[in-house]
């Protein structure tokens, strides 16, 4: 099985470096000097792991071959594929490939079925799982321990308990005053000025 586990950013400086957007809870094993690894576009690669190392926080590779500046802006924007076995989990019982996760069920921690996971977006402040809805819509539900409580593998399904408003329109009135004012159906006026 292959997983995208970096996307190759701009060159950093003259010999051939490129920046890296990790995709990877294990860089220190996908990325590591030797590995080899697919690409998208298949034409680019494969590529071999020559060097990396840390700088201000991202981390930079150096492939073999790649020697100059010109040779790595030519690798921007290219995805690193690993070969992975479709039977290993990761270290930390607490991660999962997104192979795992996908097309698992989503229900709520009462038992209601939201939907069936379709896609893991990774964005850079957490991930989404995008959730399909039994009615063909979809809805997106922060991949985070306080919203996703349990991933049941041997079930197959995630259990969530989202807040009032996520998956459904129960949106919790913020204060008393808001309350009374839906209540009323009226919103507050200021009052007139008297002459």
């Amino acid at each position: 099985m292959q997983l995208v586990v970096a996307r190759i950013g701009r060159a950093h400086g003259i010999k051939g470096e490129v920046t890296v957007e990790v995709r990877t809870d294990e860089p220190e094993l996908r990325l590591g000097p030797g590995a080899v690894l697919a690409t998208d576009p298949a034409s680019t690669g494969p590529l071999t792991i020559e060097t990396g190392r840390v700088h201000s926080g991202r981390l930079l590779l150096r492939f073999e071959g790649v020697r100059d500046r010109t040779g790595a802006e030519a690798l921007r924007n290219t995805l690193l594929i690993a070969e992975v076995d479709p039977e290993e989990l990761p270290e930390d019982p607490d991660e999962y490939y997104d192979h795992q996760l996908m097309d698992l069920d989503v229900v709520t921690k009462d038992g209601v079925e939201i939907g069936r996971i379709t896609e893991i977006s990774h964005l850079p402040s957490q991930d989404l799982f995008i959730v399909e809805r039994p009615d063909g819509s979809e809805v997106m539900i922060p991949f985070v321990e306080e919203i996703v409580t349990e991933i049941d593998l041997e079930e197959q399904r995630a259990i969530i308990d989202p807040p009032p408003g996520l998956v459904d329109d129960r949106a919790e009135i913020a204060s008393a005053r808001d309350a009374e004012a839906a209540a009323a159906g009226t919103s507050e006026a200021a009052p007139e000025d008297q002459a």
